[in-house]
């Protein structure tokens, strides 16, 4: 038997066993496709940045017909649930417990003085920046109708690809990002891991694979898996969620395929370092929490401070997150992120080629 036949033997008995020794255990498929699923769903209804409701005291000290009208204003948004109380005192105190995060007291003689104070709860600033924008909004507006002003500039608003800002667009395209991110660096790892633990990788290692077969035997069915839930995520953003994919399938498995790199290969070299499954999982971590609040999925990189940037520039989840979203919301391609594809193919040789080098 020639040598390229004797090695396809060995590296397919291997990718059998690889496959079976993944997908075997029930709690194994189960692991596979239900964290995903559960991942998705909470983050989809729970991640957002909107305030649909709030609740707020009312110190009222004016019981005109303008003060009641404001407040009507307020309360026709749907957002609000007004509290009304007999003093700045009690209002405070209310907000010291956590049962109110803003505070409007309207002063005595509104309507000849229209002046009137917003507190809000500081503690919770990006809720108090929200709520005390739009309140200022209707604020406003009420001012304008009643003194009849139309102001001279009009500003007509429009969002080009999430016309209605729904965060849920946003986020849904980074939790596959971290779904796949996470399950394919861990469950590489621990296979490896877990082999040693119960003796198997010994007998495999005197066996003619070889160090490459090796390796790629390990990365195939982890991809596999990561490229299934890719495509499981995508069906329920869109089909469920109404997320949009104004791109190719094509460009995302490609990228797809390219973070798998880095993170399959961050796992082999963990594994090389871990003893056991609990020591991966640990190390694992310590590169999941800084990679993720690195990458931008919830943070802009823009805000943060200039050193921190810089890190930014060797974290794949980064450059995946930039092209998953664009794919979903843009429509872009691979000709459009050349510079994003050739980092994370960068980084995952560079991955690649370190565990190689580790893992004997």
């Amino acid at each position: 038997m020639n040598w390229p036949a004797a090695a396809w033997r060995r590296f397919s008995a291997l990718l059998a066993k690889e496959f079976v020794q993944l997908l075997r255990d029930p709690r194994m498929r189960f692991t596979l496709i239900v964290p995903p699923l559960i991942q998705l769903f909470v983050f989809g209804y729970a991640a957002t940045f909107d305030v649909r409701h709030a609740e707020v005291a009312v110190v009222n000290h004016d019981d005109g017909q303008q003060s009641r009208e404001l407040l009507d204003a307020i309360v026709a948004t749907g957002h609000y649930t007004l509290r009304f109380l007999p003093s700045i005192a009690a209002a405070s105190a209310k907000m010291d417990d956590g049962s109110v995060g803003v505070i409007v007291q309207i002063p005595e003689h509104f309507s000849e003085s229209p002046r009137l104070q917003l507190i809000a709860d500081g503690s919770d600033p990006n809720t108090a920046q929200l709520v005390m924008a739009e309140l200022a909004q209707i604020i406003g507006r009420f001012g304008a109708a009643e003194a009849q002003y139309v102001a001279p500039l009009a500003v007509e608003e429009r969002a080009w690809f999430n016309p209605n800002l729904e965060d849920r667009w946003f986020f849904i395209p980074g939790i596959m990002a971290n779904v796949l991110f996470v399950s394919s660096m861990m469950l590489t790892a621990m296979m490896v891991v877990r082999e040693r633990e119960i003796g198997t990788l010994e007998r495999l290692m005197v066996t003619p694979v070889g160090r490459v077969e090796f390796l790629v035997g390990k990365m195939v069915p982890v991809a596999c898996v990561g490229v299934f839930d890719v495509v499981l995520i995508t069906t329920v953003a869109v089909a469920w969620f109404g997320v949009p994919l104004r791109g190719g399938i094509a460009p995302l498995l490609l990228a797809s395929c390219f973070l798998l790199a880095s993170t399959q290969g961050l796992g082999l070299l963990i594994s090389s370092y871990a003893a056991t499954q609990q020591q991966a999982m640990l190390s694992a971590m310590f590169f999941i929490m800084p990679m993720t609040v690195l990458s931008g999925f919830a943070f802009p990189i823009r805000n943060m401070p200039q050193s921190v940037q810089l890190l930014t520039w060797v974290d794949p989840l980064r450059y995946y997150l930039i092209v998953v979203r664009d794919i979903f919301l843009k429509g872009g391609g691979v000709a459009d992120h050349l510079f994003e594809f050739g980092m994370m193919l960068l980084l995952g040789g560079a991955a690649l080629a370190l565990s190689a080098i580790r893992v004997r």
